[in-house]
């Protein structure tokens, strides 16, 4: 059982699994027991001094713990849950999973090998499970037999980090976990790299080069490239545009930084866009697209190139050695250009001027970045706070900023942040969730303490679904349905786990909260913030109501 990659040995299909994700550098698995997988954790607890199982309340903590874990540091986590409903619980991290391009692993336990298929209403049975796993991941396999199982660990492995990132599952049913035969441990497997086109890398660099208002746009993709997009910044004077996704890949202090609402300024300016691991979905589809502007694009999907609109030059492959090639040829191409920090300066003091209109919210941001460190990590629910956050807070390092993307699947935060803390245990974390959110994942308070996760979670708690309270009001003429809520005292339910729980009723409070929390690092901290009715930062998002902002301070 001892043997390394290569050697043989005779192991059950789930020590042949576990030892291939300790050799391909896992060290935590997020995780809930049931009977399809017992020889599961059978092999867990065997090589627990080289693999921690976090075991939590709820399939979907597992699942977003493991997301969480993934989007903070970068590299493969996986988690584990039984078929059928354990399966279902867990589908919104492994959707989100997709969505943000998180190298998540799902092990996904089945019915008796031999009654796959077969619709004999077998515990947790679920139709062609497979077909329902492939439309979440990239990657889906069925272990039959312990001599395949090594390999097929290092093909899922490899799957999530090949191309555009994203999750995998492994399916083993309950009676496959516990077979023994002769096991050869596949070491991982080679990633393979598309090759970068000198041809298209120099017509980039002649469109960058010559650009008279360059834009940089920063999604996920380019959290690795944080050095790369910082230098060709600075050799373009281009501002660099991240919304959610991207935030961080340019220090938040650098006055090239930029977020949504002076992008959309700088997008009409734009005449060249280098678009860095992003859809660019919002830019085109909400923004308008003037056809003489040219796109430079970098993805390492292929097909996402001209799924909305060809680019001039397309980049296949990892932003980084794209990057770097780019800042090789540049220098050969590259106008001179005029300093534009003071002029971007300017522009972003007069949208802090404009953010006035949120100035609660802002209170209680600048109050948190005060206190988190530079490299601490913000975790967003879907929640008041966190809509205004996307657009003021500012982030000084990639990976910092934790986004659900697209999907924004209410009541992630807590459970997502509790595996970003328990990956990055000696980074501080904090975890901001509303009232309604909160209330999904809540019970993993319970594996905060059981596991001693140092998490701080503030909650803004309003009560009620915030967002759709104010659509209501002011869209469907106070016609208030099924947005108030009933919750219970915080703090005490914080207590009641063994956690440290204090109330804040001002940012100031909430400052001296963050500073004892991030202190005591023994365990969770809870933070409730009770706030009232907030105001919108909606027209510092959606396209429209900028337009009328803009019309407004031009005098229109």
């Amino acid at each position: 059982m001892e043997g390394g990659a290569g050697a043989t040995a005779r192991m059950t299909t789930a020590e042949a699994v576990v030892a291939t994700l300790i050799g391909h550098g896992l060290d935590t698995i997020y995780a809930l027991p049931g009977v399809q997988n017992d020889l599961l954790f059978e092999a867990l607890f065997k090589f627990s001094d080289r693999l921690r199982t976090v075991h939590t309340r709820h399939e979907q903590g597992a699942a977003y713990m493991a997301l969480g874990a993934a989007m903070a540091t970068g590299k493969p986590q996986a988690f584990a849950v039984v078929p059928g409903p354990g399966l279902l619980n867990a589908g919104a991290a492994l959707l989100t999973a997709f969505a943000t391009n998180a190298p998540v692993l799902g092990l996904i336990g089945q019915i008796p090998d031999a009654d796959i298929g077969r619709d004999l209403g077998q515990l947790h049975e679920i139709r062609d499970q497979a077909g329902i796993v492939k439309r979440l991941v990239d990657h889906v396999e069925l272990i039959r037999k312990p001599e395949q199982a090594s390999a097929a660990t290092a093909r899922a492995m490899r799957a999530m980090r090949t191309g555009r990132p994203g999750p995998a599952a492994l399916e083993c049913a309950m009676d496959v976990w516990g077979k023994s035969g002769p096991v050869s441990l596949q070491a991982p497997l080679p990633i393979p790299q598309p090759r970068i086109d000198p041809s298209a890398i120099r017509r980039a660099a002649k469109l960058l080069g010559a650009a008279k208002r360059p834009l940089i746009i920063c999604g996920g993709g380019a959290q690795d490239s944080s050095a790369e997009v910082t230098a060709l910044s600075a050799m373009l004077q281009a501002p660099v545009l991240a919304f959610r996704r991207g935030r961080g890949v340019l220090d938040g202090r650098n006055p090239l930084s930029v977020t949504l609402p002076l992008g959309r300024d700088l997008w009409d300016e734009a005449d060249v866009v280098l678009a860095v691991g992003t859809r660019l979905l919002i830019q085109f589809r909400q923004w308008g697209f003037d056809r003489d502007l040219k796109i430079v694009r970098i993805d390492a999907d292929p097909k996402e190139h001209d799924r909305l609109h060809k680019p001039a030059v397309a980049l296949t492959g990892d932003a980084k050695p794209i990057l770097q090639s780019l800042l090789e040829e540049l220098p050969a191409h590259n106008a001179k250009r005029a300093p534009r920090q003071a002029e971007l300066q300017e522009r972003q003091a007069t949208w802090r001027k404009r953010f006035e209109k949120i100035a609660p919210q802002i209170a209680y941001l600048e109050a948190i970045r005060a206190e988190l460190p530079d490299n601490g990590i913000f975790v967003e629910d879907i929640t008041q706070m966190v809509f205004a956050a996307r657009v003021v807070y500012p982030v000084y390092k990639p990976r910092t900023y934790l986004s659900p993307g697209f999907q924004d699947p209410l009541g992630l935060g807590f459970a997502t942040a509790l595996g970003a803390q328990a990956a990055c245990p000696d980074t501080a974390v904090v975890a901001i969730c509303g009232d309604g959110g909160f209330m999904f994942t809540a019970t993993e308070m319970a594996t905060a303490m059981r596991h001693r996760i140092p998490l701080v979670t503030i909650v803004f708690n309003d009560g009620a679904f915030g967002n759709v309270r104010r659509i209501q009001r002011e869209r469907f003429g106070n016609r208030l349905i099924a947005s108030d809520l009933v919750n219970p005292d915080f703090v005490a339910f914080g207590k009641s786990f063994g956690a440290e729980a204090v109330r804040a009723r001002s940012p100031q409070q909430l400052r001296q909260a963050l500073r004892r929390a991030f202190a005591h690092r023994d365990g969770p901290t809870l933070i409730e913030v009770p706030v009232g009715d907030l105001p919108s930062p909606w027209e510092f998002i959606n396209s429209i109501e900028h337009r009328l902002i803009m019309a407004k301070g031009r005098g229109v």
